[in-house]
C-alpha cells in the first residue's frame, strides 16, 4: 500500500521526534524564566501609596524573616490601579486607602471577581503646631486654607500677627499626596513651604520654629516642642478615629480575589493581620485594625 505524505510526517517516528521537540521548547521557555517569578513564588502588589510608601516594605520585610524563598513584585501607583490591576489579574493584592467604589463593584461584579476586603488598620495624621502656639483648634476649612495658601498668617485662625510656615513631607511621599486628598480636597499645596523625608523632621522643625505647623503620625504628637491640635473640636485619638469622628484618617485594606487567591497571598494577608504584622503599624505611627 502506498504512504501518502500526511501518513510519513504522523508516523509514530515523527510523532515522537515532535513530543521530543515540544519537551525541549517547554525546557528552555522554564529555564529562560527568571526565578521567583512565577506566581507561586512571588506575591504581586499593586495599589495605594499610603500603603506602599513605608508600610508594605516593613511588612515585607518582617514576613519574610519566616519566608525567604518568597518574592514580592511591587509597584504603588494609587489604590485604582491597583483594584484594577487585580480584576484582570495582574496582581495578587491591590492595596487600598479607601473602599470599593460603585463602580468598581460594578465591574468585579461582571467580570466574576469576588473581591475579599481585608482591612488592616488606619492611615490617620495629627496638624501639629509648636507648643507656644495660642491656636488649639482648627476648622477642616481652615486647615484646607492654611496649606493651600490662602491664609498665610495667623491672625486669620486666631492665633498671633504672625507668617505662618508650612511643613509637609517631601511630593515623592505617599503620605504628601494622602492629606492632600484628606485635609485639602486635592487643591495644590502652597508655594512657600519646607519638606521633609519623613514625620520626625516635620516635629523637630514645627518644634524649633515658633510659627510652623505640620501634620503627623499620632504617635509624634508628644514630643517636646510641639502640639496636636483639634479639628472641628474633634482631637486626634484612637477612639475619635474608631468611632468615625476625627476626620483626617481612613481605613487601610488589601483586597484579594476569592477565586484566585494564593496560598502564598493569603499568609501575607493573615500576617499583617495578626498581632505581629499589628504590632508593626502601632511602630510605624499607623492605627492597628479596630
Amino acid at each position: 500500500m502506498k504512504t501518502t505524505l500526511c501518513e510519513k510526517w504522523f508516523s509514530p517516528t515523527r510523532s515522537a521526534i515532535l513530543r521530543a521537540l515540544s519537551l525541549s521548547l517547554t525546557s528552555l521557555i522554564v529555564a529562560g524564566c527568571p526565578a521567583g517569578k512565577t506566581k507561586t513564588e512571588n506575591i504581586i502588589i499593586r495599589g495605594s501609596n499610603t500603603i506602599g510608601e513605608e508600610l508594605a516594605p516593613r511588612l515585607i520585610a518582617e514576613f519574610r524573616k519566616d519566608h525567604p524563598a518568597l518574592g514580592f513584585d511591587l509597584e504603588f501607583k494609587g489604590t485604582t490601579y491597583g483594584l484594577g490591576a487585580l480584576m484582570v489579574e495582574r496582581c495578587d493584592i491591590a492595596a487600598a486607602s479607601r473602599p470599593t467604589s460603585t463602580n468598581e463593584m460594578k465591574l468585579a461584579q461582571d467580570r466574576d471577581v469576588k473581591l475579599i476586603d481585608h482591612i488592616i488598620g488606619f492611615y490617620s495624621v495629627a496638624v501639629i503646631v509648636n507648643a507656644a502656639n495660642a491656636v488649639t483648634n482648627l476648622t477642616q476649612d481652615q486647615v484646607r486654607d492654611i496649606f493651600t495658601g490662602t491664609v498665610t498668617n495667623w491672625n486669620a485662625v486666631g492665633g498671633p500677627n504672625a507668617r505662618i510656615q508650612l511643613f509637609i513631607r517631601d511630593p515623592i511621599s505617599g503620605t504628601y499626596l494622602g492629606f492632600q486628598e484628606l485635609a485639602m480636597e486635592k487643591k495644590p499645596y502652597a508655594l512657600d513651604l519646607k519638606t521633609s523625608t519623613n514625620y520626625t523632621g516635620i516635629v523637630e522643625a514645627v518644634a524649633l520654629e515658633a510659627n510652623g505647623i505640620g501634620y503627623v503620625s499620632f504617635d509624634l504628637t508628644r514630643k517636646p516642642g510641639v502640639k496636636a491640635v483639634s479639628i472641628g473640636g474633634v482631637e486626634p485619638s484612637v477612639p475619635t478615629v474608631n468611632k468615625g469622628q476625627y476626620p483626617y484618617a481612613r481605613l487601610l485594606r488589601l483586597y484579594t480575589n476569592k477565586p484566585r487567591e494564593t496560598k502564598s497571598a493569603r499568609e501575607f494577608v493573615q500576617f499583617v493581620e495578626s498581632p505581629r504584622g499589628q504590632e508593626i503599624l502601632s511602630q510605624m505611627g499607623y492605627m492597628p485594625r479596630p
